[in-house]
């Protein structure tokens, strides 16, 4: 399937946050969304997953625009996970993963279903927790709840927002892993806001980079992802290196390096 965001504009108020937005993200694909704080990744993300409606533009899927399909057929096909996750009243791990089959659901849950909401549980390694509720979780925790609640919905298309900004670093990449994995899987696709370059230079299979509201660059991230780019974008020197793990970012800040001279 192919996710196709053309000339998207969206905001707060009076005030455009991003303009003129345009990519494609198809199965197979995760996609990461790069930009400093405050460039729209976020206002972007919720637009591609309806929480809102785009002031311009379109959104389709397979050349549907996403505001025409009903409702249960969008939950069917795009499965979100916010960047902050408030209180959502008293509620198990078990029946929050379990709410991602209610787009599925005609009668009660079948047996399907609850095979589908363990094998989502084991896969974000929450079931050792399925009775707790969740607002007693740590942020990690929870993360890895929702992320399991999306998958249990066996989305096409996963949205998420910053999901791995609780995670340790162990939990930052088993979670990208899994989901890379799965998509190749399942045929899915991921299209994900990140702050780290070095998953993302790690993981993707191609990155949108986001600057003052509007698209810096787009393509695979070994092309992307440059000493050129991490200095327009987010004001930092930095190198591309490459070891026998691939290429990784590292940067330096050269008032620091000054100063060390000087002592």
């Amino acid at each position: 399937m192919r996710m196709e965001v053309r000339g998207l504009c969206q905001g707060y108020g009076r005030d455009d946050v991003v303009s003129d937005i345009s990519f494609t993200a198809e199965s197979g694909e995760l996609v990461s969304v790069l930009g400093p704080n405050g460039c729209g990744k976020s206002t972007m993300i919720k637009s591609l997953c309806n929480v809102m409606r785009p002031r311009a533009g379109t959104i389709e899927i397979d050349g549907v625009d996403m505001l025409t399909m009903p409702s249960d057929d969008l939950a069917k096909l795009i499965g979100y996970v916010p960047q902050t996750i408030s209180s959502v009243g008293y509620t198990t791990v078990y029946d929050l993963v379990l709410i991602g089959r209610r787009p599925y659901v005609k009668w009660n849950y079948t047996p399907e279903d609850l095979r589908i909401v363990a094998d989502s549980m084991i896969t974000m390694n929450v079931n050792a927790y399925m009775r707790d509720d969740v607002n007693q979780l740590s942020g990690g925790q929870r993360q890895r709840a929702f992320i399991a609640r999306a998958l249990a919905q066996r989305p096409r298309f996963y949205v998420f927002d910053e999901p791995t900004s609780s995670f340790d670093l162990r939990n930052q990449l088993d979670t990208m892993r899994i989901m890379r994995s799965l998509i190749r899987r399942e045929d899915a696709c991921l299209i994900v806001a990140l702050h780290d370059l070095n998953l993302a230079i790690r993981y993707s299979d191609k990155v949108v980079v986001l600057n003052d509201g509007r698209v810096y660059d787009i393509g695979p991230p070994e092309k992307v992802i440059t000493s050129e780019m991490i200095q327009d974008v987010y004001g930092v020197k930095a190198e591309i290196l490459e070891d026998s793990h691939g290429l990784f970012v590292r940067s330096y800040d050269e008032d620091e390096d000054r100063m060390e001279d000087r002592a």
